[in-house]
């Protein structure tokens, strides 16, 4: 157990990041929801959410993070869907055919699907867009998950050219879609955007200035209004949806708000209607005063710190990796710096349907058995208290992830003597930031799948993906994910998968802290949004119920 003045450095640095605890709870609670029945609809559908960072694009072949995909699932539909408590289901395509070998995908695409400026939605759009989605000049940062689609490997590194992808349009309305093997995931993630469908007449006319509000075409439930950069974002209901019947809202402002503490006080004032987190130093406060409010699910997502693999101090440095891995007690992280049920976690992947991955021997000491290897392991790498370490971590502007780095450098300092500096940044220059290397040491990292299967982590760190951003790459761990998408769904891939997580966590270029779980607050008038294991919420399925004050005494 870690001793008590570690303990109680970490508990000052952690309160000294946010406004403390309220002493009462003060809420307004003076509503009736929903009318005499329970379930009246209220007159203005208007649903105020906070959506976090300012997303860098929406453009749905380059857009990355949640914060853009929570957009972009309003706005495009691809030929996959989700239901409220995310289930697959069909989207633009109505129902596919799967061949005998898995290798071949045939989806009918729906007569009655529109873009939004009435044209037709074709088998020929998602040609056009899924080729798009693997050309180089793209520029796509999810390009790689892609692979399982037959030569698209070729395409994205430029050796073939866009054509020769396995897509093929058998008729206006036939979508065919070539694999190089069985791929068990492949219907999920269909549901990402890099799948989706981009107008083609529209992109070619505007080029990379088609996401703008006054150029953007889509098929979704709903279309971009207004793009009011640091403020918020508005997108209205389609009326040329397919499904615009079963759609109840009339718009949505999503506000780029990264501070939870502002985040909560707009939200006790009525103009949110959902929180996308919930500042951690307020738990306590929020489950005696909100707790009705408060929604807590489970999520397949992974919190990590990344380590830069392509220069020193990392570089070559095993030891010195693993020092640091094993001097974070991630239990003070989860119960005393967070609190909201987060999970230690000493694997990368989440648990997830049959897959669990094998932690390295060290997760089961004690924290203090830990800490004395972890000495051990720092002079081994070449340093101590004459030679103190010296390094900063690089994290994305957030209460919460300044809560977790301060103190996780108060547990480096007092176990191992490491000096670490903090450097925050906005979510775009964050993101550049990681992906040239050149500027980092240690990074926050956090990755939420893409679909419910263990193969969205792993290929995280398969040395051609755009997202590894740590450069780690191993021959041996490349080849046991090619191993695992050769294989249909079953034992043999799974133990596949988790030897190539172990053998990653054995060189540790990223340090597992924590597994997620999704925090929202919502208001009681709000209904239709369900937890799901990847916090996907799409509007189409919420409407705002009616709500009057109570008569005053």
């Amino acid at each position: 157990m870690r001793n008590g003045v570690t303990l109680f450095f970490v508990a000052i640095l952690v309160s000294a990041c946010g406004q403390g605890e309220e002493s009462s709870c003060l809420v307004d609670d003076s509503w009736v929801i929903g009318g005499e029945s329970g379930s009246e609809l209220a007159t203005d559908q208007i649903f105020r959410r906070n959506n976090g960072a300012e997303p860098g694009t929406l453009d749905p072949h380059r857009a990355e993070g949640v914060t853009a995909s929570n957009v972009l699932r309003d706005i495009f539909e691809g030929l996959v869907s989700e239901t409220a408590n995310g289930e697959y289901i069909p989207g633009a395509a109505e129902s596919w055919v799967i061949s005998d070998d898995g290798k071949v995908y045939t989806f009918q695409i729906r007569s009655e699907a529109r873009w939004s400026n009435g044209d037709p939605v074709t088998a020929e759009d998602f040609v056009f867009s899924l080729r798009r989605s693997v050309d180089p000049e793209t520029l796509s940062n999810y390009s790689s998950m892609l692979y399982p689609i037959k030569n698209a490997r070729g395409v994205v590194r430029g050796e073939i050219p866009t054509e020769e992808l396995g897509v093929t349009a058998l008729g206006p309305n036939v979508l065919q879609i070539n694999l190089e093997e069985s791929t068990p995931y492949f219907i999920g993630l269909l549901s990402h955007s890099i799948t989706y469908p981009v107008h083609p007449p529209s992109v070619k006319l505007h080029g990379s200035q088609f996401t703008r509000p006054e150029n953007l075409v889509s098929n979704g439930a709903f279309v971009l209004s207004e793009w009011k950069v640091q403020d918020y974002i508005l997108v209205s209901r389609n009326k040329k949806y397919w499904d615009d019947v079963n759609t109840t809202l009339e718009q949505v402002f999503f506000y780029p708000l990264d501070n939870a503490n502002s985040t909560l006080t707009r939200y006790r004032a009525n103009e949110l209607d959902f929180t996308d987190t919930v500042p951690s130093e307020q738990l306590p406060w929020i489950k005696d005063c909100l707790a009705a409010e408060l929604h807590v699910s489970p999520y397949f997502g992974s919190y990590y710190y990344g380590f830069n693999m392509e220069k020193e101090p990392f570089k070559g440095n095993k030891p010195l990796r693993h020092a640091l891995a094993m001097a974070i007690d991630r239990t003070v992280i989860t119960e005393l710096v967070l609190g909201a049920g987060q999970i230690p976690a000493f694997t990368f992947i989440p648990p997830v349907k049959e897959y669990a991955g094998i932690p390295p021997e060290w997760a089961i000491w004690t924290q203090e058995d830990r800490d004395n290897k972890a000495k051990e392991l720092y002079r081994e790498a070449g340093y101590d208290d004459s030679n103190p370490l010296s390094i900063e971590v690089v994290y994305n502007t957030s209460e919460n992830h300044k809560r977790v780095a301060l103190a996780i450098a108060s547990m480096w300092k007092q176990t191992l003597g490491v000096e670490t500096s903090l450097r925050n940044q906005e979510w775009k220059v964050f993101l550049e930031t990681r992906r040239l290397k050149e500027d980092t040491e240690i990074f926050r990292g956090g990755w939420i799948g893409d679909y419910d299967d263990p193969y969205t982590f792993s290929e995280l760190l398969h040395s051609e993906n755009e997202m590894n951003h740590s450069g780690f790459a191993d021959e041996n761990y490349d080849a046991l994910l090619k191993s695992a998408s050769e294989k249909s769904a079953g034992a043999e891939r799974l133990r596949d998968l988790q030897d190539a997580e172990s053998l990653m966590l054995e060189t540790m270029p990223v340090i597992p802290l924590y597994f997620y779980v999704s925090q929202h607050l919502i208001k009681p008038w709000i209904v239709g949004l369900e937890g799901n294991a990847l916090d996907h919420h799409q509007s189409k399925y919420i409407k705002v119920l009616r709500r009057e004050r109570l008569p005053s005494d």
